[in-house]
């Protein structure tokens, strides 16, 4: 008897867990086509690649900035959209952040769309060409921030510049907010959400820079998948720094600063955050899940039941996806003895750490002094932020961004994700549960690793179909 009641439960489970791969496949969606009218694909090209001939560099130090090329890019934008410019009332905050409104037939609930047009430094990088060339050839524009992140500006103000040119008003007041030092996490975004909530505007929806439509990234999923950010990981750097009475290197004790140090930093490689499943990825497995093949898809319609299982998977399939599902520790600076031949009096080791959803800077300090175990090894913060809020999926406002996904990339699965990288956007969340992460362009593999990286450059058919995405966003207010 029992062992028939066994056999009828298992039969029972099995029968469910039929169904439910079943019905784990993308929903049906109607795609309406965007609308490409006033686009131009070969002139937003040229444009981009002029603005990137702007070394727009960021720095830390303020006088290695060159402003001079700050003003000239914004001059050179006015004039390269005249349109644009005619319906959209500019603000300049602090040192050069912009800040644009264009009013719409109601000023309730207005879409921001961000960028930012400063770049990080190519010292130290082996460019093949000059890195701020601007070249368009072979169906791109190379140069430093072509992607990163002058290709979205480029692509809002192509879309804002067709519109304005054919006489449309917004349903809805667009605001424009263009950082000048996102690379170094300075004051341009926060001023910009200051000068926003004394205006009392509360955004509807916030788009900025983070995932991208991409392909072959997904274990099982062979079609495109486009991954908008609800939220992005914490930021802590911290420096880790013991000390010794030094001397001449030609008597050294053993276990000095350096090796103390050296120890440090193995623990902390050698016991790694645990991985977890929190519920964006999970959402992003849901998502991706449905659009894998049917031996993938079995397992990612249990995704729910096999939290721990996946994030185990998922830490092991890759360096991009390890760091979705766990804290990561970079150790990105050593310094010891200023000579050869005399001992460390200070030996310092600087970690770059970006905390996962479900842990905080207090938390994720208490574990690295657990690691360490070693009183020796003082741990100093020198910034840090937690985990931003995670912005709804299930409102109208991520509907339309994932409507105009679909108008430009209609194969494409849209799917939640965490960022690993910081931005801008994380400041816009004290004004609105909607900040999303998203650059509207199909990218390579090859493309993604030139990001603050060598050889960065676009397609120009990815940034003419950026250009659709903000235009089919902006059409839909």
């Amino acid at each position: 008897m029992r062992a028939r009641l066994l056999l009828a439960a298992a039969g029972v489970a099995a029968a469910a867990a039929a169904r439910r791969v079943a019905r784990f496949r993308p929903e049906p969606a109607d795609v309406v086509p965007a609308d490409a009218t006033g686009l131009d694909a070969d002139a937003a090209a040229a444009r981009l690649g002029e603005l990137i001939r702007i070394p727009t560099i960021s720095s830390r130090d303020p006088a290695a900035v060159d402003g001079a090329a700050f003003a000239r890019f914004r001059d050179r934008l006015a004039e390269l959209y005249p349109q644009a410019h005619r319906v959209l009332e500019r603000q300049v905050l602090g040192d050069g952040a912009l800040l644009y409104r264009w009013p719409g037939a109601s000023p309730e609930r207005p879409l921001v769309l961000m960028a930012h047009y400063d770049v990080v430094p190519v010292a130290g990088q082996d460019w093949a060409e000059d890195p701020f060339s601007g070249r368009v050839a072979d169906g791109s524009v190379h140069g430093r921030g072509a992607i990163d992140d002058k290709g979205c500006l480029v692509a809002v103000m192509e879309a804002v510049e067709s519109l304005a040119a054919a006489g449309v008003v917004p349903r809805r007041d667009v605001w424009l907010s263009f950082g000048h030092d996102e690379e170094v996490a300075g004051v341009g975004a926060p001023l910009a959400v200051e000068e926003l909530r004394r205006r009392g505007v509360r955004p509807w929806a916030v788009v900025d820079e983070g995932g991208a439509v991409v392909q072959g990234v997904f274990p099982g999923v062979p079609g495109p998948v486009a991954v908008v950010g609800l939220a992005e990981k914490g930021l802590l750097d911290v420096e880790l720094t013991t000390s010794d009475p030094g001397g001449h290197a030609s008597a050294p004790l053993p276990g000095g600063a350096p090796a103390r140090l050296a120890r440090a930093i193995v623990r902390i490689d050698e016991s790694p955050f645990p991985p977890r499943l929190d519920d964006v990825v999970l959402a992003m497995v849901d998502a991706a899940g449905r659009a894998a093949t049917p031996v993938h898809r079995a397992v990612f319609a249990h995704a729910p039941l096999l939290r721990p299982l996946l994030a185990r998977v998922l830490a092991a399939a890759s360096r991009e996806a390890n760091a979705l599902v766990r804290t990561t520790v970079a150790i990105t600076r050593l310094e010891g003895s200023a000579a050869a031949n005399v001992l460390a009096t200070r030996a310092t080791a600087h970690a770059n750490i970006r905390i996962a959803l479900g842990e905080t800077v207090a938390s994720t300090l208490e574990r690295l002094r657990r690691v360490v175990d070693d009183p020796s090894v003082q741990l100093r913060v020198v910034s840090g932020s937690d985990p931003s809020p995670v912005s709804r999926a299930d409102n109208e406002a991520f509907a339309a961004l994932a409507a105009s996904v679909r108008a430009v990339y209609p194969d494409a699965v849209v799917a939640p994700y965490v960022m690993v990288q910081a931005s801008d956007a994380r400041h816009f969340c004290a004004l609105s549960d909607s900040v999303y992460r998203f650059m509207p362009f199909d990218l390579s593999a090859a493309e993604l690793a030139t990001l603050h990286a060598a050889d960065e450059r676009i397609s120009v058919a990815a940034l003419h179909r950026g250009a659709c995405f903000y235009r089919h966003l902006i059409q839909q207010l």
